[in-house]
């Protein structure tokens, strides 16, 4: 009886490029949430946030491109047919997640026309720290889906 198994390729290029840009995602995820302030202070100036903002969401976009560009998720379903269901789950929470961010950063660059600035801001930084929260744990899944991926590709899920 033959069976049929699939194969993880790793490209070197590929993994430097997303090592590069998620150093790149993180660094602005980072100020952005130093931004806002951990401890819901709200920042006294709201151009720079909406800058920030503006380039997290460029980032997410790029972040995401690569991820379904080089087969990410193609591998994991072809190599472990049965995280099938987890991999299209995964990439399908790009969308929206990608679409909680841009509501987000349409906020913030509404708040730069508005009188009252303070009480926005204020909502702003609860939203974007539950989108921060909703992507981590997003984030989280995925390396779980790749590790899983090896571990079934090498034999180590038994």
């Amino acid at each position: 009886m033959l069976t049929a198994q699939g194969t993880l390729t790793i490209n070197a290029a590929f993994l430097q490029e997303i090592k590069e840009e998620n150093r790149e995602l993180r660094q602005v995820l980072q100020d952005c949430s130093t931004a806002f302030g951990a401890d819901g202070a709200t920042p006294r100036e709201p151009k720079p946030v909406v800058d920030l903002l503006a380039r997290l969401r460029d980032q997410l976009a790029m972040h995401f491109a690569l991820e379904e560009a080089y087969g990410y998720f193609d591998d994991a379903i072809q190599v472990t047919p049965q995280l099938t269901d987890q991999a299209l789950k995964l990439r399908g929470q790009h969308g929206d997640l990608f679409l909680q961010l841009g509501a987000i950063v349409e906020q913030a660059e509404q708040v730069l026309y508005q009188e009252q600035v303070e009480p926005r801001l204020a909502s702003l930084a609860r939203d974007f720290h539950r989108f921060c929260s909703r992507f981590q744990e997003h984030e989280a899944r995925e390396t779980d889906l790749i590790v899983e991926v090896v571990n079934q590709e090498i034999g180590c899920g038994d």
